[in-house]
């Protein structure tokens, strides 16, 4: 029998969730591996975007914190912002938790947000209510599962060229934007993109997927 710790995450308009942590190594591995099979793509594909020596950088959705501690791997970034909807989640990472990203929490150079990603790329604060009108080098989004299919009705308006042109106003010159989706490379999403950004794409990632004995893919944009 499996044994599991629980972390629950109270009903909210956006989403009901439980994470289980499985305390069996191998389902436990396996997990991380798919998620890290699309983490590493999005987090080194924008960040290798950015030219300047030390990079200030926002991560849309806490989560588990992969993206998170993937992004601290580089070692320009001297400020990592991680806005995160939930209180609960964030409670996950401030008691290390979570073994494998146990301590984010206590990286000097990482402050987690509590806020709405969506709402806080279309205000004119921005990400860092501290400092509102900050820009940053990059801004990577781990949140939806697509561009098309969102979590919460609201987000929808940040995927169109009003949304984007919000974000990007958030963005130091030559910053870049970053998103993974579960869905193969959307035409019209790409489109936008294009109509927003000087340059932009979207790649393919193929990686195992163990706990099926196969492979699966995402689709990772970035645009600058």
């Amino acid at each position: 029998m499996l044994v599991r710790d629980e972390l629950p995450v109270p009903a909210t308009p956006v989403i009901v969730v439980t994470t289980r942590v499985w305390s069996t190594t191998v389902i436990r591995a396996s997990v991380i591996r798919i998620r890290l099979g699309v983490v590493i793509p999005v987090v080194a594909v924008a960040i290798r975007g950015a030219a300047d020596a030390e990079l200030d950088v926002v991560v849309g959705g806490l989560g588990l914190g992969y993206t998170a501690q993937t992004a601290l791997d580089d070692p320009r970034v001297h400020c990592l912002v991680v806005v995160e909807a939930l209180e609960e989640v964030i409670g996950w990472h401030q008691r290390a938790l979570l073994p494998d990203t146990a301590e984010l929490a206590s990286d000097p150079r990482v402050r987690l947000q509590r806020g709405d990603f969506f709402a806080m790329a279309d205000s004119n604060v921005g990400f860092d209510p501290e400092e509102p009108g900050r820009r940053f080098h990059a801004i990577l989004l781990d949140v939806n599962h697509t561009p098309r299919h969102v979590l919460h009705p609201s987000h929808r308006a940040f995927y169109t060229p009003a949304g984007l042109r919000k974000l990007v106003g958030h963005l130091l010159p030559g910053g870049v934007f970053a998103l993974w989706s579960d869905d193969p490379p959307d035409p019209d999403f790409e489109a936008i993109l294009a109509e927003v950004f000087d340059r932009s794409e979207a790649s393919v990632v193929r990686f195992p997927n163990p706990l099926t004995g196969g492979y699966s893919t995402n689709t990772v944009y970035v645009a600058s």
